[in-house]
């Protein structure tokens, strides 16, 4: 599956922005879809994620409450809305895909990555 990450920009501190990320390719509904962040000189860390099956989601405690991901299957497309921006969200942000139900945390877990897009959130 080939993954095409979008909706990224600059914004203020408190701002809000959704990030898409477009499928092409296998079947996209049988695939749990996640958003994972990198911040210049750090690893790359979970964000959140959304299983196929049940459509469970899961994530990260720096982002509970302010982030919310949901995928819409007709159109082959993961989103990832994001509130209460903060410096600290300020990363590159890459959707990934894998195919089962099972969500992971785990970078290594996901097969398929999109190519990034940049959140700059200004103090």
């Amino acid at each position: 599956v080939q993954l095409q990450a979008s909706g990224g920009g600059l914004v203020q501190a408190g701002g809000s922005l959704r990030l898409s990320c477009a499928a092409s390719g296998r079947t996209f509904s049988y695939y749990t879809m996640a958003w994972f962040r990198q911040a210049p000189g750090k690893e790359r860390e979970f964000v959140a994620s959304i299983s196929y099956s049940d459509g469970s989601t899961y994530y990260a405690d720096s982002v509970k409450g302010r982030f919310t991901i949901s995928r819409d299957n007709a159109k082959n497309t993961v989103y990832l809305q994001m509130n209460s921006l903060k410096p600290e969200d300020t990363a590159v942000y890459y959707c990934a895909a894998r195919a089962g139900g099972s969500i992971y945390s785990a970078p290594y877990e996901y097969h398929f990555w999109g190519q990034g897009t940049q959140v700059t959130v200004s103090s």
